[in-house]
């Protein structure tokens, strides 16, 4: 995989946002890793289903993020490539808390499904784990094997997470992007 070159324009805003998340323990790779694998770093792509901006945020979830979080998106504007990369990482850090795993690593791997496909089907299949007697804290081999949704979609989930963490956030790393690989 190669780091697009116009990665370059937005590194600064993705390192701000993510050290005011995270300080210096986050990991600016890994968001540009999402940012690449949401818009491949289009500030004005949307998607067929109506998702806006560098973070290809829902227009229903962008109002939310902005109301919950006023302090620090204030009047959220998805096609904003600066305020987009702020509030991926505020989002990220929301569902990285509130869905803990075993590992960061699966911590993440929760965090980025519930993103790419909401909290309800990710947490209907942590269940269906548990339910099967598997590690739901798991991801990798437990809940990823898990569906709640249609095939399409959750070939889609389980491709966003796996590239997110397995091959763009190491390639933003080779890159000369900072942070430490959550999955390696």
């Amino acid at each position: 995989v190669t780091v697009p070159e116009v990665s370059t324009m937005y590194r600064r805003w993705v390192e701000q946002a993510v050290a005011e998340e995270w300080g210096v323990e986050g990991s600016p790779a890994r968001l540009a890793a999402q940012i690449h694998q949401e818009s491949s770093w289009n500030p004005k792509a949307r998607s067929a289903v109506g998702a806006e901006g560098l973070a290809q945020f829902m227009p229903s979830t962008g109002r939310w993020i902005a109301g919950a979080f006023p302090d620090k998106l204030g009047q959220f504007d998805p096609w904003d490539p600066q305020q987009a990369a702020l509030a991926a990482a505020v989002y990220d850090a929301w569902l990285v808390e509130r869905n803990p795993g075993t590992t960061a690593c699966d911590s993440w791997a929760f965090g980025l499904s519930a993103y790419n496909g909401g909290e309800k089907r990710l947490h209907q299949e942590m269940q269906l784990a548990e339910r099967r007697h598997l590690d739901a804290g798991t991801w990798f081999g437990s809940v990823s094997d898990q569906r709640s949704r249609s095939a399409a979609a959750w070939r889609e989930n389980r491709g966003y997470v796996r590239r997110i963490l397995r091959v763009l956030e190491p390639a933003y790393i080779d890159a000369g992007w900072s942070g430490k690989a959550v999955c390696s």
